[in-house]
């Protein structure tokens, strides 16, 4: 299931000034994200930077391939196991379970032509990368994947904490509301796949479609776990990867190799990972299985009360300072210590900006000195970039997004893609360079049609971003 707490990744931007004023994201349902700003923009600025009549067309990544796992194949065999046995709840899952023979996938609701067309991008990759059996159409081996488009409103009035989720068994949104809680929609005693049933909000941005379904299907394929260690992987509550990496399509191809079938334990598969990885990654080294100790249940709470809704701020803020604590307690140096420092950051940034730009900076050192981390560091990036720009640091806020570009590319973020181009055009505007900029904000558009959604989101974003300039910097 993908939380409503992704949201808290949606590029935002940032004055870390104590001084300012805050105001509303365009994205109403991101309580976290916005915009530190001053009390007025002058009219220079909004006739700059308002949407022209026409907006340029939407635009849409190509189809491309996960870059090589760069973990050992030892640790991949322990995630494997744990991705794979247990469920985010803890429970365990006694057998391995999955579809046998061809899938089909058919949609079902309101599903506009660029989700139908990453949809077809996804299919192609989990044939070619994952070596899945997985198509389109109604099929003929009763096993099949139902993708249900439905009203946000409608979904979250039932699974309130959900942007999107699958569910065993159920063909379709009605058949999972007559069955949900029974014992047929239980994973625990699901033994094969045949009948799997993703539910995807129908009024959403493209992105958002895209990574739903994305994560969804791959869930609905193989794991339906996630592992706050890993870094480069979807299977990762912390949301920062929305598209099937490397990593993702590895344990996915090796969820259907032939040495593996429905129905064998945790310990038989165990005895087959060794050969398996040797074979499909092979640059991944041998070796046996490298058990990780568990995530604490204090951590994961105090996490999931940081980003949780509803929450009181001070709150919030108190889960995630507890979250650092035990990081640092436990020694960790990893993703889970810089998530906790980055949920810090966004949640102090309107009180305390003085701690949070300490945390961000902790937090991206350690994303810096870690290998595939390049799309964390960059979420760091853009709070920097924003920060340079509202200092009239303008060539140092222009090198800040330069270095994240390559990488926020290579995941295929539009939203924060757009979000960094426009910071940088902003940035040359600053510095005189009003054809450059303009191109540049031009462009920006296209990525922001995609990953925020509405015309009235992208225009406001552009507006939030001129305003944490100053009108003038030296």
């Amino acid at each position: 299931m993908r939380s409503c707490r992704h949201l808290f990744l949606i590029p935002t931007v940032f004055l870390l000034a104590g001084c300012m004023a805050a105001v509303p994201s365009p994205n109403k349902n991101a309580p976290d994200s916005h915009v530190q700003r001053g009390t007025h923009v002058d009219d220079v600025a909004t006739r700059r930077v308002s949407l022209p009549a026409t907006l340029p067309a939407m635009k849409a990544f190509p189809a491309t391939r996960g870059t090589r796992p760069i973990r050992s194949n030892s640790l991949i065999m322990g995630d494997f196991l744990d991705l794979s046995f247990q469920l985010e709840s803890g429970r365990p899952l006694p057998v391995l379970s999955r579809f046998e023979g061809p899938i089909s996938v058919t949609v079902a609701g309101r599903a506009p032509a660029r989700m139908q067309a990453d949809l077809d991008q996804l299919l192609t990759r989990l044939r070619h990368e994952a070596g899945i059996n997985i198509r389109r159409g109604a099929g003929s081996s009763g096993n099949r994947i139902t993708i249900e488009m439905i009203p946000k409103r409608n979904l979250q009035r039932h699974v309130p904490h959900a942007a999107c989720f699958v569910a065993p068994n159920v063909a379709g949104w009605d058949d999972y509301l007559r069955h949900r809680g029974s014992a047929r929609s239980d994973w625990t005693r699901m033994q094969q796949r045949t009948q799997m049933t993703v539910v995807i909000p129908s009024d959403v941005s493209p992105q958002e479609m895209r990574d739903c379904l994305h994560e969804e299907i791959a869930q609905a394929l193989g794991p339906v776990n996630d592992l706050y260690r890993l870094e480069n992987s979807v299977f990762n509550d912390d949301n920062f990867h929305t598209v099937l990496t490397g990593f993702d399509m590895l344990i996915l191809r090796t969820y259907y190799e032939p040495d593996l079938r429905t129905g064998m334990s945790r310990a038989e598969v165990a005895q087959h990972l060794p050969s398996i990885l040797k074979r499909l990654n092979p640059a991944g080294g041998a070796g046996t299985p490298r058990l990780t100790p568990p995530t604490p249940a204090a951590w994961k709470r105090a996490i999931s009360d940081a980003l949780g809704h509803g929450k009181p701020i001070k709150a919030r803020q108190a889960a995630a300072l507890r979250a650092v604590s035990i990081a640092r307690q436990k020694g960790w140096q990893g993703n889970r210590l810089a998530f906790s420092l980055f949920a810090m950051g966004q949640l102090h940034i309107q009180s305390d900006s003085k701690l949070a730009f300490a945390a961000f900076k902790d937090a991206e050192t350690i994303y810096r000195d870690r290998a595939g981390t390049d799309l964390h560091a960059a979420h760091i990036g853009v709070q920097m970039a924003a920060y340079a720009l509202s200092a009239g640091h303008l060539d140092q806020a222009i090198a800040t997004i330069n270095t994240h570009l390559p990488a926020v590319r290579q995941a295929q973020n539009a939203a924060l893609l757009a979000t960094l181009m426009m910071i940088k055009a902003e940035a040359l505007d600053r510095k005189g360079n009003a054809s450059d900029a303009a191109r540049l904000r031009l462009d920006s558009l296209g990525w922001a049609r995609y990953g925020f959604g509405s015309n009235a989101q992208v225009g406001a974003r552009l507006r939030e971003i001129a305003a944490i300039a100053p009108s003038s910097a030296g």
